[in-house]
């Protein structure tokens, strides 16, 4: 009888052991049956900040929670937060400081209209979608918004109290600044605009003559990117344009002396709207990686550069190095022939062309501030409670940072070497969840070898650069276009090559092969928990959140079988998460299939394909007859791809 029970028992345990070994995993797109309810920590968010004119208030823009902060600087504490609509995303005051001008993205982008000193909201004026970098002209009339994502700027009439004109832009335009005389608006864009498969990359600023809104672009180095804020210097006569200089032309096999990213200032010149020149803010064996905001002492001495991924304010001596730019002749005298050197080392002589590649250019003319005051690769527990300052804002001889991830202002003083960094909490000190944790290292650069870069530096808020990188996962010389990492981990495989099975592993190979560093397991999986949660942003082509009609006539047409865009790109993700040959080999190609990406949210992950040889998703189908090896798309009349087009920007 015990045998048999016995017997009993270990077939039960087989069975159980086949029916594991053979049951299916979940599928990517499933979603656990009602998850437990846990209350998140409210995190503020400081991204931005304004001081008004008496030096004794900041206004600061709490972008997680909603608010503004109203800060009193003598008794170093917020005095009031006032709620807002929306999510806002940028702050600007009237010259005679009676109202706090906030942009909110809503999918229909307001102007919040404050009064002061109470706060009261007087109104909401309607602009572009996903406005932010307000500027208001010196005579307090006008105001400039920036469209993030419909690539335009909304000029707003404040005594009417609505827009009265639309300036375009080039690419996501992101800040703005005015000239003290009101007679010229300069507009930061965030990405390029270009082929990445071109030899010549760059983003642009977009120049606005305020009296005829007519615009011209100011075209930066190749390489430049992520481009976050702008300031003009006190007396009109510069531009200062922080951001990334990327040497995406490079092979990524190694990051010193900035192989990969460089962190850069450039100089404009605000009255003949020309680049002076581009200067780096990395040091020869340390990056300050992810610079963001910028701002200027009122005398001009000082400029003040924030770095998100190295928690640092750089503090560069302005008339300094304007002199030195100047003295750099354009060319090298005639006769004189110098080989090409290492111009990271000390070069023997220097011309203008040759200061965007030179990491010493700026040494005794520039100071490095860590906000933490830890010395580098060193996070102490103290440093480790600031982590991502952003705007900037100068009173008097002080610098002050919004420092997103710690809730609180980081004061630094700019004549006083060595004073210690004052911290200005504007709430409790912020517990971090495992996801606030991977948003963390996720711009952290101290997860990189001499913190030349964070996983930010190419995938701003987690989506691209607009660049394409020869990455050594497919071997040296494929260079492949940089990819979003919304729904990554929904989407298997990862790279356009498939060569990671999972975003997982494109993680922690990112952290060894990209950033060349050894982690934890627990950074990387922080990390994940982190771009799970990234969610797609409505598209600008849907009309009140719905498609348009062209929309819903290219929907069919993508529905159709004849043409057969579904069936690669099925819903819900519009991936059939497979390889396939499209007829898109290029040049530097070793293979001829490639992963099928996901259609959600492609309006702001241009340019496409592999090698992102097209601009806009219209080129994808007139030029690369994307489609036609399955699809009937040569039946097609142009107003039919126009709706097509149409309905997949608006996914």
């Amino acid at each position: 009888m015990r045998v048999k029970i016995a017997l009993c028992i270990i077939g039960s345990l087989l069975a159980l052991l086949t029916f594991w070994r053979t049951t299916p995993a979940p599928s990517a797109d499933a979603q656990p049956q009602n998850p437990p309810q846990q209350k998140q920590p409210q995190y503020l968010g400081p991204s931005e900040i304004v001081a008004a004119k008496d030096g004794k208030t900041l206004y600061v823009l709490c972008e997680d929670s909603k608010q503004v902060a109203v800060v009193d600087l003598a008794a170093g504490k917020p005095t009031a937060f006032w709620p807002l609509p929306g999510q806002p995303t940028g702050l600007c005051l009237r010259p005679d400081q009676t109202r706090l001008y906030v942009t909110c993205a809503k999918p229909q982008g307001v102007v919040c209209v404050l009064e002061l000193p109470g706060g009261k909201l007087l109104q909401e004026i309607p602009v572009g979608y996903w406005a932010c970098g307000p500027s208001i002209t010196p005579d307090g009339t006008k105001l400039y918004v920036c469209n993030r994502f419909q690539n335009s700027i909304s000029v707003v009439d404040l005594a009417a109290g609505k827009e009265t004109a639309r300036i375009p832009a080039t690419r996501e335009p992101i800040a703005s600044a005015i000239t003290p005389d009101g007679k010229t608006l300069f507009v930061a864009n965030h990405l390029p605009n270009d082929r990445a498969d071109s030899y010549d990359v760059a983003a642009v600023v977009t120049v606005v003559d305020t009296a005829s809104n007519q615009a011209s672009p100011i075209r930066l180095l190749n390489g430049s990117t992520g481009l976050r804020s702008i300031s003009v210097s006190p007396d009109g006569r510069y531009v200062y344009v922080p951001h990334i200089l990327a040497r995406y032309q490079m092979p990524t096999t190694q990051l010193e002396r900035g192989w990969m990213n460089t962190n850069a200032l450039t100089i404009l010149d605000a009255g003949e709207k020309k680049r002076i020149n581009t200067v780096l803010l990395d040091d020869i064996d340390l990056g300050a990686a992810v610079p963001w905001g910028t701002a200027c002492t009122p005398d001009g001495r000082w400029i003040c550069v924030s770095h998100y991924g190295t928690h640092e304010l750089t503090v560069i001596d302005g008339p300094a190095m304007l002199e030195k730019l100047a003295k750099l002749p354009d060319q090298l005298p005639q006769g004189q022939n110098t080989p090409y050197v290492d111009r990271s080392v000390g070069p023997a002589s220097l011309v203008k062309d040759d200061v965007p590649n030179d990491l010493s250019f700026l040494v005794g003319l520039k100071r490095r501030i860590r906000l933490g005051g830890a010395p580098p690769y060193q996070d102490t527990p103290e440093s480790a409670k600031i982590k991502g300052p952003r705007g900037v804002v100068v009173v008097g001889n002080k610098a002050y940072a919004a420092v997103y991830f710690s809730d609180l202002l980081a004061g630094v003083d700019l004549v006083e070497k060595g004073a210690p960094v004052q911290r200005l909490p504007l709430g409790p000190e912020p517990v971090w969840t495992q996801v606030r944790k991977g948003h963390v290292n996720f711009v952290d650069a101290a997860l990189c070898f001499q913190q030349w870069q964070s996983c930010e530096s190419c995938h701003p808020e987690g989506r691209v650069d607009g660049l394409n990188w020869d990455l050594m996962n497919d071997g040296l010389g494929t260079p492949k276009n940089n990819k979003s990492m919304l729904f990554a981990h929904r989407t298997p495989p990862s790279m356009w090559t498939g060569v990671r099975p999972t975003a997982e592993d494109a993680v922690r190979s990112g952290i060894r092969h990209i950033q060349f560093a050894v982690r934890p397991e627990e950074d990387a999986v922080a990390i994940d928990e982190y771009l799970k949660t990234l969610q797609p942003v409505p598209s600008p082509y849907l009309v009140n959140g719905k498609l348009s009609e062209a929309a819903e006539r290219g929907k069919k047409i993508f529905f159709d079988p004849e043409i057969g865009c579904a069936t690669c790109h099925p819903e819900p993700l519009y991936t059939d998460q497979k390889m396939h040959n499209v007829n898109s080999r290029g040049p530097y190609d070793r293979r001829d299939e490639f992963d099928t990406p996901s259609l959600i949210e492609c309006w702001r992950t241009a340019p496409y394909l592999h090698d992102g040889r097209y601009v806009n998703m219209k080129e994808v189908f007139t030029e690369g007859k994307h489609g036609a090896t399955i699809g009937k798309l040569d039946k097609l009349t142009p107003q039919q791809i126009d709706d097509l087009v149409e309905f997949i920007l608006s996914l």
